[in-house]
């Protein structure tokens, strides 16, 4: 791999994060401090929580910062670990949405869609308008960068071998999409890396499924590395994350043959079928 093509891909990934993050950011300003106590409001049971945690996670964008907020509230006494399980649950099923979006193919549009998005931003009035058109310049950044990974990953093909491995062996792909998401914090980037590698002929189904999975479990790292300074109940909130994901995961490698099949089912679009995979799992 040459040193442009990896300057393209760091450039890429770099891109697609800031476009989640802005997206992120900006709906959170449209919000206010009403998410903060919708999530300590509404969970007075598994089962809100778990609407509450999905609900979050849509708008903001990162499943990370839900349940270390969760956690965080845990450590403050505002919530008990019971209902905290609830919302870190339904915070996984709110970052499928991310997938979802990812998914289509609206590439040839994130330029227009930055430059329309930056009228708002710029020359807004108000700031609504600022935050909306920040929302839409993170919208074709995402895109953006997901056209820019995509271009710079065009030198695997010769290497059939890496998901030739994945495919034979999951468990290295577990282990693969594990790494990655917890080296950059962001299992989105992790979910869209592989949709692109996926689109562009470089994964196979079977070789991406584990990746998606693995992701689930690099996820956690964040609640686990932020309740480190917390009190024991906040700790026992982020482990439960993690037992969730991992206990998840190993149920569904035991059953990987007839998960692909149901999500062959779900579309002919391979992007699709990756996106549907981790909506799958994750609900």
């Amino acid at each position: 791999m040459s040193t442009g093509l990896l300057f393209n891909l760091l450039g890429g990934v770099g891109l697609f994060l800031y476009g989640i993050k802005l997206m992120g950011e900006s709906l959170q300003d449209l919000a206010g401090d009403r998410m903060r106590r919708l999530i300590s409001a509404l969970t007075s049971s598994p089962l809100k929580g778990v609407a509450v945690g999905a609900l979050i996670t849509a708008v903001i964008q990162a499943s990370g910062a839900t349940t270390v907020m969760t956690a965080s509230f845990v450590h403050a006494g505002l919530m008990t670990l019971k209902q905290s399980v609830g919302v870190m649950m339904g915070a996984a099923i709110g970052t499928t949405v991310t997938a979802q979006l990812v998914a289509f193919k609206i590439g040839d549009f994130a330029l227009p869609l930055i430059g329309f998005g930056m009228l708002f931003a710029v020359f807004g009035r108000s700031k609504k308008q600022k935050f909306i058109g920040n929302g839409i310049v993170g919208f074709g950044l995402l895109f953006l960068g997901m056209l820019t990974m995509g271009n710079a990953m065009n030198f695997l093909r010769e290497r059939q071998d890496i998901y030739l491995a994945f495919q034979h062996h999951p468990i290295l792909g577990v282990m693969a999409g594990t790494a990655l998401t917890m080296l950059v914090q962001s299992s989105s980037a992790t979910v869209g890396l592989t949709i692109v590698m996926g689109s562009q002929g470089l994964l196979t189904l079977d070789s991406a499924i584990p990746i998606l999975f693995g992701d689930n479990i690099g996820t956690t790292i964040t609640a686990v590395l932020a309740s480190l300074g917390m009190n024991r109940s906040a700790r026992q909130s982020a482990l439960a994350h993690v037992l969730f994901k991992v206990i998840g995961v190993a149920i569904f490698l035991a059953f990987v043959g007839p998960f692909k099949d149901l999500v062959l089912l779900t579309s002919s679009d391979i992007a699709r079928q990756l996106a549907n995979a981790h909506t799958l799992f994750n609900v």
